[in-house]
């Protein structure tokens, strides 16, 4: 676990921590206090992730075309 705070995580460090969190509590060979310490941990880096993700879904544009097919711009994706 590293002591890097979660907010200041890239997606990629966020992921790979946490990716690590539930091996370790998936193996089971962690003690009570420690796993609640990790479950707690891995539920910051998975929020961290899920934040990260949706602002980059919100960045995505769909490439809008005119009745010739060229490109004209771009529009914010729909459902975001």
């Amino acid at each position: 676990m590293s002591g890097k705070p979660v907010e200041e995580m890239s997606f990629e460090e966020a992921m790979r921590e946490l990716e690590g969190v539930v091996g370790q509590l998936e193996r089971g060979d962690v003690a009570l206090e420690a796993s609640i310490k990790l479950y707690e941990r891995g539920a910051a880096l998975k929020a961290r992730c899920e934040t990260t993700l949706k602002e980059a879904e919100e960045k995505v544009a769909a490439i809008t075309l005119d009745a010739n097919g060229t490109p004209t711009g771009t529009k914010p994706v729909e459902g975001l």
